[in-house]
């Protein structure tokens, strides 16, 4: 028995032992369990997010929609048509009330007392130089007015002012030529040059000689030689804007000469009618600066001859306008004048003045600020602005 119980117990412990070796194998495959919270994880952010995933673009922004700014609106300058140059002085005549007062009411009033004698005729003469007409003018106009008034004898109102009106239009010439020379020539276009003294408002003036030119049915191209002031070319630049046309300016202190050179030569590139090149004012007695305005016309001409060489004079200054009108001619060969502020001044005479004593026409007049206040100069219709409308009875 012992023996049986012996085997029994044999077998019983290697059915044990094989039952151990079959499921120990498996207990040891089981998932490990997660690890405890108190332990440390080793493993990096980027393990724990997974896979990055792109974010909406309305998510990475603040929220807030920020526009760009709008473009600043190109300003394109309007071209401007300007008021024909037939009659303005007709249209102007108002402007030269100062003037009136001298010729219109001065000298009227004169030669229609009842008896002109010696005194009287030296209060003609008195009013007449006083206008800036000129010692020898006057002494000329003088004289003839007496000549026919002794002649004629007893005159009415409108006689005398037609005797009058016919002796101021004998003293500035008519027969000079006043037409403005501005038609291209073979290719070529037309040349004016502008001078003028320091202070007689030259590039103004020179920007309303472009309008005027403009409806008188040219086309302008500026030249901007005016190279010490930067301020002359900005301003020339805005008056030629307004009637559409170009204007060629060089750095600030570049050589006038150069700039005026390639002006013209803009010009026949473009092939426009009329180059109209402005200058720096300079003072007449300025060796200097003479001799730099006769190298603007040497190298100018490298082209083709000047066809204007128009000199701006203020009228206001006078007499004193004749010297610098003279000295000028000398070094650039002056063609016609530009008598500007007309309307400020009780001295119309000056354009007697100027012309007999340079044997060069009044071409332009100003008569005012306003841009189209230039106006072509014709001897009877200013004379007729001078004297008024009404003509003063004699006295009794």
């Amino acid at each position: 028995m012992t023996e049986y119980l012996l085997v029994a117990l044999a077998l019983l412990g290697v059915l044990i032992i094989g039952g151990l070796s079959l499921v120990v194998p498996r207990l040891r495959r089981r998932p490990q369990p997660p690890l405890p919270r108190t332990e440390v994880d080793t493993r990096t952010e980027e393990d724990l997010a997974g896979p990055p995933v792109e974010a909406p673009e309305a998510e990475l922004t603040t929220g807030v929609v920020v526009e760009a700014p709008p473009a600043p609106p190109v300003e394109v300058p309007q071209v401007e048509v300007p008021e024909p140059t037939a009659g303005r002085l007709v249209r102007l005549r108002s402007r030269l009330s100062r003037s009136q007062n001298v010729f219109g009411k001065g000298l009227l009033g004169l030669l229609s007392r009842d008896r002109l004698d010696e005194d009287t005729w030296e209060e003609i003469e008195d009013s007449l130089i006083t206008a800036d007409v000129g010692i020898d003018a006057t002494r000329e106009i003088v004289d003839r007015l007496r000549e026919r008034t002794r002649v004629l004898g007893t005159r009415t109102g409108d006689e005398l002012r037609a005797l009058l009106a016919a002796e101021l239009v004998n003293a500035l010439d008519p027969s000079l030529d006043r037409s403005l020379r501005t038609a291209p020539k073979e290719g070529v276009p037309a040349v004016v040059l502008v001078v003028g003294v320091n202070g007689a408002g030259k590039t103004t003036t020179c920007g309303k000689i472009a309008r005027v030119l403009v409806a008188d049915g040219r086309s302008v191209l500026l030249g901007a030689a005016d190279t010490f002031r930067a301020a002359a070319a900005d301003q020339l630049e805005t008056w030629g804007g307004r009637v559409g046309a170009e204007t060629v300016r060089g750095p600030e202190a570049a050589d006038p000469a150069s700039v005026a050179f390639d002006a013209v030569k803009r010009g026949i590139d473009t092939g426009v009618d009329t180059v109209l090149i402005d200058t720096a004012g300079r003072l007449q007695n300025k060796v200097g600066l003479m001799d730099e305005l006769g190298k603007v016309k040497r190298v100018v001409e490298k082209h083709g001859p000047i066809d204007e060489t128009l000199l701006i004079l203020d009228a206001t200054t006078g007499q004193n306008g004749l010297e610098q009108a003279r000295v000028f001619t000398e070094a650039v060969n002056v063609t016609g004048v530009v008598l500007t502020k007309l309307d400020g001044t009780a001295k119309g005479g000056i354009v007697i003045a100027v012309q007999r004593k340079l044997g060069i026409p009044v071409k332009l007049v100003g008569l005012g600020e306003g841009k189209d206040d230039l106006a072509p100069f014709d001897p009877a219709q200013f004379v007729d602005a001078l004297l008024g409308t009404e003509p003063l009875a004699r006295d009794a």
